[in-house]
């Protein structure tokens, strides 16, 4: 299994005491990513989000990214996600800046797509709609155009319901033979399914439990081998994420965690991911969930919903998730612990857990792009 890291400019309530909160949790991000490089993790992944205050403040990650190809070495630099919905991104702007960014970052660059957060996301550029699930429909008819129009000389064109192009060649081609590994942001067991049909991987943000994904998981491994894939190789890969915190004591990570404002950050993601089935006890926003005590934190632990401890315990936890049958364990780390803390988990985890689960010093993406070009 491999590991990454997630980032998406989550300001959270400090905006309230400080002018300057969005500028440091844009550039901090930064900072996370370039230690995670520097500490073995393999992939880092950049949201795209409009309009969702506090929650997510990084709208223009492709600048984002394009910072971090120039500031990385080896880490893989991922979309997680970039929104081909042409109401939002025209489809042939988002292939030429996927095909940039793969050489910008040498071939180190992860195509990941979807369909927007929620209703205030999603409204905002197809106002009036009230069906959700209408992105669906122009997701679909996208998704097959970008393998085309990075390897076809001429793109042959598209005269769709949702967009249309005539026959353009469309500059620059990617980095290399063959296109970066496409994913998909799948919040449901039918989106990892439909992700596998297409060949794509699977970029699963939902939180859940280690032992209610492991069917999910197995039966998308079930489902990928029957793949027909829109691009020129299928790319068999679950990345699921997790909320990580790793000190040197048990009691230190606890300690951080309790001051880590992760029930108002818990609570934001159902205030803004109003598409998600709304679990028991999750208040509707305005309300927020209570601060989480000590004994909230050990009964997450126990219940397999963060990764939290001291690095053996870590270790232990994560090789669950292995055990489950991820391929990636993607960690978002809460902005209501200092950076320094921040900083201190990323190198534990790549000083003493990474090299005991990940021991392939190759990404998994990279041997599929090469297999594809023989």
């Amino acid at each position: 299994m491999e590991f990454g890291l997630f980032v998406q400019g989550y300001v959270g309530k400090r905006a309230e005491t400080d002018p300057l909160a969005e500028h440091k949790a844009l550039m901090e991000e930064t900072e996370y990513v370039i230690q995670a490089d520097k500490s073995g993790f393999k992939y880092a992944w950049a949201s795209e989000h409009h309009f969702l205050e506090e929650y997510s403040h990084l709208s223009a990650s492709d600048v984002f990214l394009g910072y971090l190809a120039h500031a990385t070495e080896r880490i893989h630099l991922g979309s997680g996600i970039f929104n081909p919905l042409a109401q939002v991104n025209h489809p042939v702007k988002v292939a030429e800046k996927v095909a940039m960014l793969d050489h910008l970052s040498e071939g180190r660059f992860e195509f990941g797509s979807g369909r927007g957060a929620g209703s205030h996301e999603i409204l905002g550029f197809l106002p009036g709609i009230t069906d959700m699930n209408h992105t669906k429909e122009i997701w679909e008819e996208t998704i097959a155009e970008f393998p085309k129009m990075w390897l076809q000389e001429e793109y042959e064109g598209f005269q769709g319901k949702h967009w249309q192009l005539p026959p353009r060649k469309v500059f620059p081609k990617p980095y290399g033979a063959s296109h970066p590994a496409m994913w998909y942001a799948a919040g449901s067991p039918s989106s990892y399914a439909m992700a596998a049909k297409k060949g794509l991987g699977v970029l699963g943000f939902s939180v859940q439990k280690v032992s209610d994904m492991e069917w999910v998981l197995e039966q998308y491994k079930t489902a990928i081998r029957d793949a027909e894939p829109v691009g020129d190789f299928v790319n068999d890969n679950v990345m699921v994420t997790s909320t990580a915190i790793c000190a040197e004591t048990h009691e230190e990570a606890v300690r951080i965690a309790v001051n880590g404002g992760l029930n108002y950050l818990q609570s934001l993601v159902f205030r803004y991911h109003d598409t998600f089935p709304r679990p028991e006890g999750i208040p509707e926003w305005p309300e927020v969930l209570p601060d989480y005590t000590e004994e909230i934190i050990e009964l997450l632990i126990a219940e397999e919903l963060m990764i939290c401890g001291d690095p053996d315990e870590v270790t232990r936890q994560c090789k669950r998730w292995e055990q489950a049958g991820a391929d990636q364990l993607s960690f978002g780390l809460p902005i209501g612990i200092s950076p320094e803390d921040t900083l201190t988990t990323i190198r534990l985890i790549g000083e003493h857990v990474i090299p005991k689960i990940d021991t392939d010093p190759v990404h998994r993406t990279t041997r599929m792009r090469q297999a594809a070009t023989g």
